[in-house]
């Protein structure tokens, strides 16, 4: 009886239980605030998989001595260095997740402590959560690297000053407006990676994202459009869930046009499941 209990309370605390994958390309500084913002969520039910896309020794370096310091169970998944590979990564993360829920964050993107406990919350069967960001300036964001600023404690004062100085792009996703969520439920536009809760189950039913997609551009709208074409619908996180992100150089935008040809291609198709995707880690 005692070991059936306890199952029962093992199969609840698994079913509230989080994955949270955090991509990152060798910006130790900026995963370090990242990974300190999540050791101070108020829910604490998640795991954090760092998706690293070939970092060097240095990111790894930093996670094996920031880990005694962390909370929650921390994962390193690495892939080599050969190019941008993000949709590979992410799979690769996704395939080792223990949560029935998944959150996808980037690794200069800074969650408040609500983060979690708010994402939880919006999380709905058939719909995938899209969270929205603010923008830091370079010189600002290079002062907050420099003082290991935690931009997690700070208080809708600090980020209205921030803006009226012009350290940020924008206050509104600090804003918790009373808007509907789900009048854009068909939209796949604006969907980014870098802020998305989905259920498990439902990303693997699209087979995750298309790993042809090399390069920087659109591998996160390609998910969208399939994902709403499985049956899902957008629900957005606006006033709940924004993420700071930190500024950094525009990638590397070289395979972009072939990116895009691909996606209008995807999207004038029926394509629900992608031929490469994460089933080959499974």
């Amino acid at each position: 009886m005692f070991c059936r209990g306890a199952d029962v309370i093992l199969t609840r605390l698994m079913e509230r239980f989080i994955s949270i994958i955090v991509s990152t390309y060798n910006r130790p500084d900026a995963l370090r605030l990242v990974l300190l913002a999540l050791a101070e969520q108020s829910d604490r039910e998640f795991e954090v998989i760092v998706a690293d896309d070939g970092s060097t020794t240095e990111t790894r370096f930093m996670l094996e001595s920031l880990r005694a310091q962390l909370p929650y169970v921390l994962y390193h998944i690495w892939q080599v260095d050969d190019g941008f590979r993000a949709a590979a990564i992410r799979n690769k993360a996704a395939a080792v997740a223990q949560g029935k829920y998944l959150i996808f964050l980037d690794g200069d993107c800074v969650p408040r402590v609500s983060f979690v406990a708010k994402h939880r919350a919006l999380a709905e069967k058939q719909h995938l959560v899209a969270g929205n960001r603010v923008l830091l300036g370079e010189k600002f964001t290079k002062q907050v690297l420099a003082r290991d600023e935690l931009l997690h404690h700070w208080n809708y004062l600090d980020w209205l000053l921030a803006r009226l100085s012009g350290k940020s792009n924008r206050i509104l996703p600090f804003v918790p407006l009373c808007l509907p969520r789900k009048f854009r439920k068909h939209r796949w536009q604006g969907v980014k990676t870098c802020n998305l809760g989905i259920f498990k189950q439902d990303f693997l039913a699209a087979n995750g994202f298309d790993e042809s997609y090399c390069g920087w551009g659109y591998e996160d709208s390609d998910l969208a459009i399939r994902l709403l074409r499985l049956g899902l619908r957008r629900k957005d996180g606006h006033g709940a869930i924004p993420v700071v992100h930190l500024w950094h150089k525009e990638n590397d935008r070289a395979r972009e046009p072939f990116n895009y040809q691909r996606l209008q291609s995807v999207n004038q198709s029926s394509r629900v499941k992608t031929g490469h995707g994460v089933d080959q880690y499974l």
